[in-house]
């Protein structure tokens, strides 16, 4: 027998080891018997992360998905040309993009309402399809009603789905499923991840024919996470529940500091009622005086210990102004009906001991003040 051959099927024997860690299969396949036939299906890893999620979630089925854009474009792919797609006016503005290419190329009508208010609420159509939204909104982390947009979105039609973008809640913090949502769905690249070091996309649902059919569209467009992510997500989940009471505790005492400070216009923050969101932690926006609107860059570039990357509810801070990051995509005039502006600054609190982060803060508007 010729070396070659034997080191191509050389292995050892994995089944005493017993690992107390669940190691990485990084896999593409495995044996035709093995229920892991393909990656693309079903991969330990993965397997064990959507468990991980059901239990968090409390929720009967859970699809990982390799972004959070691709767990929503999974979701989309449950409307069929004619639907009629319902959508919160302040939304990320990637998933508004997405929305409006999705719905132009499929024939599926776009209705952009105010659901925060009785009046965006009552003007659900008739022949609504589904309704998706985000609660705490990005911009502004409004809190919408789950409850009250999906009983009026069925009694609409009964059929109608209704999917909330649970990413800034999570289900630590807000369950959907348990407020009339059929979908939940989360950017894992956010808390789940906690680190700025993996990418990945959650849904969960009670409805066996609903995670049956997202499992299926996952499948086919290759939306599947892989190992090595999803590995990387079970490991930051062990530290989920710890980093999101120190990033909530360090958040209410910025957000008090922010209210108080003369270059500060308004902060952002979620209403807590108690019942639907029980808490929140990290994400803060708030106006710049208007005259300090020029100098945000030289404000961010005072800033010792806030980043000015594009990840947001990781361990360190970061710094962002919606209008030309997260909604850069959208036209001015579209930023001017959800009433973004170049004033708005988003804050995403770390993990950095709490008076580091004010002193930052302090200085940063200490330097542009002076030189107004």
């Amino acid at each position: 027998m010729h070396n070659n051959t034997r080191l191509l099927h050389e292995r050892i024997d994995i089944a005493d080891t017993f690992p107390v860690v669940t190691p990485i299969f990084q896999n593409s396949a495995f044996e035709a018997h093995s229920p892991y036939f393909y990656t693309r299906k079903d991969n330990p890893n993965v397997v064990e992360l959507e468990q991980v999620m059901r239990i968090l979630e409390e929720s009967e089925h859970a699809v990982c998905c390799s972004t959070g854009m691709a767990a929503i474009a999974s979701v989309l792919q449950l409307l069929k040309p004619g639907d009629s797609l319902v959508v919160n006016r302040l939304i990320y503005g990637c998933s508004y993009k997405l929305f409006q290419r999705y719905c132009d190329q499929f024939q599926i009508a776009l209705h952009l309402l105010d659901l925060s208010d009785s009046d965006g609420i009552a003007a659900i159509p008739d022949n609504v399809s589904m309704v998706l939204f985000e609660s705490p909104t990005n911009p502004f982390v409004n809190t919408l009603s789950i409850q009250r947009i999906a009983t009026a979105a069925k009694s609409k039609n009964p059929k109608a789905l209704v999917v909330v973008d649970n990413t800034w809640a999570t289900p630590l913090y807000q369950q959907p499923l348990k407020w009339g949502a059929d979908i939940a769905l989360y950017s894992a690249t956010k808390y789940f991840s906690g680190h700025s070091d993996v990418m990945g996309g959650v849904l969960t649902t009670n409805d066996a024919e609903i995670y049956t059919r997202l499992r299926d569209t996952r499948f086919y467009q290759g939306a599947v996470m892989d190992p090595n992510s999803a590995w990387l997500l079970r490991r930051s989940m062990q530290t989920f529940h710890i980093r999101m009471k120190a990033h909530a505790e360090t958040t209410v005492i910025i957000r008090d500091w922010l209210s108080k400070h003369p270059g500060v216009v308004k902060v952002y923050y979620p209403e807590i009622d108690g019942e639907q969101l029980t808490g929140y932690a990290t994400l803060l926006f708030f106006d710049l005086r208007e005259d300090l609107i020029d100098a945000y860059p030289e404000f961010i570039k005072a800033l010792r210990w806030f980043d000015t990357g594009t990840g947001m509810a990781c361990v360190t801070s970061m710094i962002a102004r919606p209008y030309t990051g997260s909604h850069a995509s959208m036209a001015d005039a579209e930023k001017a009906t959800i009433g973004l502006t170049p004033q708005l600054v988003r804050l995403s609190i770390g993990l950095e001991n709490t008076q580091d982060l004010i002193d930052d803060l302090s200085q940063a508007f200490e330097a542009i003040e002076v030189k107004q």
